[in-house]
């Protein structure tokens, strides 16, 4: 086994290790969700906890780590006998991000279930890491019925697996650590707040932190158990101080005052519900014990609002997490709290009640930008003739829902039907590989013709591998909504351009929601550029949207072509997810030698490939051209106007309702 970086060893980071040092203090607390850019020590940090976190008591032999003063009733490797069982190392479980069901939860042998009875179990990851720490990186990838599994087990600190009537369950607790970087997508909001606390870290700026991360680092490689055994001192002193802490945290009286404050604070941050509160008053004893204190402290209130409210907020999906901490401090000040102590900064990971750097969301770029383009005047920048600047977005809107047509088989999402592991069943076949999702009429259905032949004498059903039949699923799943945005002079209107980049935006919170990757191509002056590859990350979409600039002429086939290069690409590195590209554009085509005509051609491509497409049609005025619908035949795909992408759109219900009595004519 490998020797883990010392986790007093780590630069800096402060808070991440302040929020990790309070759960292993108080599980209680609920886990910790560490949000930052690559290469930041997220993992390095986590995975040197476990070294930290006292030994376990555990039922010798038993699959489950049983505590033995209080063992499970209900355990499958159960009944057992109170006692005093044996003690090991706390454990750290990592969930890979491609893990499947049965490796999360666990397989049921369904042959032997059926044929003999028998609960042949064979445990997953989640009891594996019962009473540990279950880690997964890059959470927000997490497959989401693999984040459905994980909400159920984290809400009733149990693991049920079901197979046609046959039932398991064990108990399962667990410490939750979640790492991501925020540019690759965010989490469902459910899963979002099962974590107790949140922390945003980034890579130092300061030069001489930076020398020491890097010095560091190359000691440990060059002889890490040389390494650990210099930091082995201050690893014990940390140890112990946890084991103190939490010998002390029964005694830590949480004062009317500092609950009013708790209660307060969340008011004014409008977070939903009251699991904001608790975690709150957890985190807050955890300060005390931490510092060693019997009292919370008024500190104790805000550090710990730091940490578990920024990300329970209520929000718009592309805003930056993170709190006012000038309204923090007078919403404390005017519900007044305990000041006869000071707090104990001293330790390792920062100290009990000591607040974090006042600097905002760490990493300086909270997607942000500043307010351009209000006084319409084009800009001396070099970037063509006739440019204006970024004119603000238009206030989204809920946007109508569209989708590929066909049967998909690309990752679990909301938009388009395809065949997944997860939703109605729709028919069987034969498995290949492990059976998952048994189709017991099916099975039955095969198994019939032979139970004469197989001697069959009593009541039960005898049943061979080549009778079982895997269930056929029909859910949803996620695309590659590609957009490809017209910034041209002929959009450049302000009025207009505000309403078209308000219209995108709200396809971006669709696409948010329905857990697509989204990519952003820009065609303007004579040229297009990719603005952004097809990312999981739909805000950093919004942030380019933002500043895009508009002007010059209109290269309506430089921006078809460049996109269809990106699909050509992104199938390669994905072939299973299929794309949607939505063609912003009042289909004007400028610019070169016959305009028209090479952008005819591009868009043939897209009707050749049988590429889904929708051309969002920003023509304006009393005389319209009809020159996007054109572009939409020759693309094979369908014309909205900006009026009928509204999900409440009467244009839209009426051309809808003549569809449908077209149809059914």
């Amino acid at each position: 086994m490998s020797t883990p970086f010392p986790f007093t060893a780590v630069v800096g980071q402060d808070d991440l290790r302040l929020a990790l040092l309070l759960n292993a203090v108080s599980p209680a607390v609920g886990g910790v969700l560490v949000r930052g850019e690559k290469g930041t020590a997220k993992s390095t940090a986590v995975r040197a906890l476990s070294a930290l976190l006292p030994e376990v008591a555990v039922v010798p032999g038993c699959r489950f780590s049983c505590d033995p003063g209080a063992p499970d009733p209900a355990c499958p490797d159960g009944p057992h006998e109170a006692g005093t069982g044996a003690r090991r190392p706390a454990r750290m479980v990592e969930l890979p991000v491609g893990a499947s069901e049965d490796r999360l939860v666990g397989a049921l042998d369904i042959e032997r279930a059926l044929a003999e009875g028998v609960k042949a179990f064979e445990p997953g990851l989640l009891a594996d890491a019962h009473r540990g720490i279950l880690y997964v990186d890059e959470v927000n990838l997490l497959h989401d019925h693999l984040v459905d599994l994980l909400l159920d087990a984290a809400a009733m600190g149990a693991s049920y697996v079901e197979r046609e009537g046959v039932s398991v369950r064990h108990a399962a607790r667990f410490l939750l650590v979640g790492t991501m970087n925020p540019e690759e997508g965010e989490l469902r909001p459910q899963l979002l707040d099962r974590f107790g606390l949140t922390v945003e870290v980034s890579a130092s700026r300061e030069p001489d932190q930076r020398v020491e991360v890097v010095r560091r680092r190359l000691a440990y490689d060059d002889d890490p158990a040389g390494f650990a055994a210099r930091w082995a001192g201050e690893e014990t002193a940390v140890r112990a101080r946890i084991v103190a802490a939490r010998e002390l945290l029964p005694q830590v009286r949480l004062g009317d005052g500092a609950l009013r404050q708790i209660a307060a604070t969340c008011a004014a941050f409008e977070v939903d519900g009251m699991r904001a509160d608790i975690v709150m008053a957890r985190t807050a004893t955890a300060l005390a014990a931490w510092a060693g204190r019997t009292d919370v402290l008024a500190e104790d209130v805000r550090q710990a609002a730091l940490l578990a409210l920024p990300h329970r907020r209520r929000r718009n999906p592309f805003d930056a997490p993170g709190l006012d901490e000038d309204r923090l401090d007078e919403t404390l000040e005017e519900f007044g709290g305990s000041e006869d102590d000071d707090p104990d900064p001293d330790g390792p990971g920062g100290g009990g009640g000591q607040p974090p750097r006042a600097d905002g969301p760490q990493g300086g770029d909270t997607g942000a930008t500043p307010e351009a383009g209000e006084s319409g005047e084009p800009q001396p920048s070099g970037a063509g003739a006739g440019e204006q600047s970024a004119v603000r977005a238009a206030e989204p809107f809920r946007a109508k829902a569209l989708s590929v047509p066909g049967l998909g088989e690309g990752a679990a999402g909301r938009r388009s039907r395809a065949r997944t592991e997860h939703g109605r069943t729709t028919g069987a076949r034969r498995p290949r590989g492990a059976l998952t999702k048994l189709h017991l009429a099916a099975t039955v259905q095969a198994a019939a013709p032979h139970q004469r032949a197989r001697g069959r004498s009593g009541r039960g059903l005898v049943v061979r591998r080549d009778d079982l039949r895997q269930a056929t699923r029909e859910g949803r799943e996620g695309n590659l909504v590609l957009f490809v945005v017209d910034a041209s002079g002929s959009m450049a209107a302000r009025q207009r351009m505000s309403a078209v980049k308000g219209a995108v935006l709200s396809l971006l919170l669709d696409a948010y929601q329905r857990r697509d990757k989204v990519g952003l191509v820009t065609f303007r002056g004579t040229a297009a550029e990719v603005a952004l590859p097809p990312t999981s990350s739909v805000d950093a979409a919004a942030v380019r949207l933002e500043s895009l600039p508009t002007g010059g002429r209109t290269p309506l086939a430089a921006g078809l072509l460049r996109a269809h290069e990106v699909l050509r690409v992104e199938r390669l590195r994905d072939p299973a997810r299929r794309a949607l590209v939505v063609v912003v554009t009042d289909g004007r085509a400028t610019g070169g030698p016959e305009p028209v005509a090479l952008a005819g051609r591009a868009a043939g491509l897209f009707a050749a490939e049988k590429i889904a497409s929708v051309v969002v049609d920003c023509e304006s005025g009393p005389v319209r051209l009809g020159l996007a619908g054109r572009l939409a035949g020759e693309l094979g795909g369908t014309a909205v106007t900006l009026d009928e992408l509204r999900a409440d759109s009467i244009a839209g219900l009426v051309r809808d309702v003549q569809g449908t009595s077209r149809r059914a004519a």
